[in-house]
């Protein structure tokens, strides 16, 4: 068995004061054993079935102090035992000393007969172990006879190992009040460093968390408020959050100065397993497609990153709508017509990976679409736009939509049209259609409508 005694630092960092240092630095500790305890104060690690897989007992201590910490240590040492790293922390000397010569008030369970035990003359744990067992029994509990049998390894350290949380939460003390909310992104750096550590150790990604502060309550203001921060996709490290974090933050107005943040992990998701590559040239570069439009998002608004998406119609109006980039993300890395590896900056790799539909050929559609078809004037029977028009292809027949069901703002009414396309004297050229009346031995409507313009 080998144990490691950690003591984190006692006096308040200068940027920030976390509220339960202590747990911070155990769920740090759970990277490399999971049999990490808490000890008045002392952070106790059995590292004995971890030493081998991070390369040996220096390897695993260079891991542990130099590694990025939520706080600083304040002391360290180790031990066979979890009485004598302990003690060893409360009474440093190099080199360490034996068991036998350690002081007794680094005994916990001997401190509340410390005195009685002085006057005896023990003030070592030797002395105290030399002391007949039955007697001391008797005299001081069998609670201080099983500390010693623990202390030299005689019976086993047991104690509640520390577990990781279901859901993360965690607060910070601010060390002075902030009145810019863009200045709270320090010490949500802090919070958020914490939440990697438990992600890391549970294996998920976040795709929601919530960052709340707590206000002056002297202000005639609202005493906290709060923001809630989604990704299309798990994250694991804190960069993209932190960007997010920052564009949110600069459309924020504190009405009072800010006191203390938490944070709050609403929604994680585990994480899957992606097989690394040697080739340089796959190896990921830059946002993924989903980070950028989050990053976009954050900056210009939710509604301001709109991306086209395709529908089932054949009736042009009804082909495509505008929806949020953010949540079309998803379909958009997916989708059959391309491909991209993941991590990719540019889109170069993108190829159709389908066949071209029947008549995909025959079928000529604007580049331009109206939000309304425009109707237009007609003279003698033909279609006037800025001069007369000239047909030059159709009629590509149309005829669908008796199929579609009703909605609030789009009821279900058929087409049945007669599309052409025409140049103005403009030398521009018009997509436009004509209804038909009913079937098509029918006759078509005179009436003539503007639907697109080709670039």
């Amino acid at each position: 068995m080998h144990w490691i005694a950690l003591q984190p630092q006692r006096e308040a960092p200068p940027t920030a004061t976390l509220t339960d240092p202590l747990t911070a630095l155990g769920w740090w500790a759970l990277q490399f054993t999971p049999k990490v305890a808490l000890l008045q104060g002392v952070l106790l690690l059995e590292v004995s079935a971890s030493t081998r897989l991070w390369g040996g007992h220096a390897a695993l201590m260079r891991h542990i102090y130099t590694s990025n910490k939520p706080l600083a240590l304040m002391g360290y040492a180790q031990g066979a035992t979890s009485l004598v790293a302990y003690a060893r922390l409360l009474a440093p000397c190099k080199p360490p000393v034996v068991p036998d010569d350690l002081p007794l008030n680094t005994l916990l369970a001997a401190q509340a007969h410390l005195p009685t035990l002085v006057r005896l003359g023990c003030t070592r744990w030797g002395d105290l172990r030399a002391l007949p067992r039955d007697g001391l029994a008797r005299r001081f509990g069998a609670s201080l006879v099983d500390a010693l049998d623990q202390a030299y390894g005689q019976r086993p350290d047991i104690y509640p190992w520390l577990t990781l949380p279901e859901v993360f939460e965690a607060a910070l003390e601010l060390p002075s009040q902030v009145e810019n909310a863009s200045a709270l992104l320090f010490g949500a750096r802090r919070l958020l460093g914490q939440m990697q550590v438990w992600l890391q150790l549970r294996q998920r990604g976040v795709l929601a968390l919530e960052l709340s502060w707590q206000m002056d309550a002297r202000r005639n203001t609202a005493k906290e408020g709060a923001l809630v921060l989604r990704t299309a996709e798990p994250a694991l490290g804190t960069e993209h959050l932190q960007r997010l974090l920052a564009e949110r933050l600069n459309q924020i107005t504190l009405p009072a100065p800010v006191l203390g943040l938490r944070l709050r992990s609403l929604e994680t998701q585990p994480l899957k397993g992606v097989s690394a590559s040697l080739l340089l040239e796959d190896a990921p570069q830059g946002d993924t497609l989903a980070q950028l439009l989050e990053r976009l998002g954050a900056r210009l608004g939710a509604g301001k990153v709109l991306q086209l998406q395709a529908h089932a119609d054949h009736r042009p109006e009804h082909m495509q709508a505008w929806v949020q980039a953010e949540t079309a993300a998803n379909s958009i890395a997916v989708s059959p017509y391309c491909k991209r590896a993941r991590g990719q900056k540019d889109l170069k790799k993108f190829k159709y990976s389908g066949s071209a539909p029947d008549g995909w050929a025959s079928a000529l559609y604007p580049t331009w679409l109206l939000a309304q078809p425009l109707k237009l004037s007609v003279r003698q029977g033909c279609p006037y736009y800025q001069g007369p028009l000239t047909l030059l292809a159709g009629p590509q027949r149309l005829e669908s939509g008796w199929w579609a069901l009703p909605s609030d703002d789009q009821p279900a009414m058929p087409a049945l049209r007669d599309y052409f396309v025409a140049a103005s004297s403009s030398a521009v050229l018009l997509w436009i259609y004509r209804e038909r009346l009913g079937s098509a031995a029918q006759a078509p409507s005179e009436d003539w409508y503007l639907q697109g313009v080709f670039a």
